[in-house]
């Protein structure tokens, strides 16, 4: 008793359609990894390149009623902009929040900067900085 083979021989009928479909997948998949590294360079570039205004908290101190924020800013000479600073209480509720301007010449800006609060706050986060 022989055992009969439900493959086809190859190369008589073409290639099967299994095999189209996985080359169409393939090109498609292809194409949109391009357009997604794409979409991730254009706005990588323009997050770095176009933010002219830049903040870093370096160090607070916090009291009953206010936190000094040590802000550190970055940016190029001539703009003008500001930052947001929050505090929020050991609870996680927000005690605080304030922007403060940046309008020197200066590239670089070190200053103390104090934001009151509604109760005690026990952080300083930089929530963002803007230009105008």
């Amino acid at each position: 008793m022989s055992t009969s083979s439900t493959r086809l021989p190859e190369g008589r009928y073409g290639r099967s359609s299994d095999q189209r479909a996985d080359r169409t997948l393939k090109v498609v998949g292809a194409v949109l990894s391009v357009l997604l590294l794409g979409l991730v360079g254009w706005f990588g570039y323009h997050y770095v390149a176009e933010n002219e205004i830049s903040g870093e908290v370096i160090s607070f101190d916090t009291s009953q009623n206010a936190v000094k924020v040590h802000l550190e800013v970055h940016k190029d000479a001539g703009v003008a902009g500001y930052c947001t600073v929050r505090s929020q209480a050991e609870d996680g509720a927000e005690v605080g929040r304030a922007d403060f301007r940046f309008d020197a010449d200066a590239t670089r800006i070190d200053e103390v900067v104090t934001l009151r609060t509604t109760s005690p706050g026990t952080t300083a986060q930089l929530v963002g900085c803007h230009t105008d």
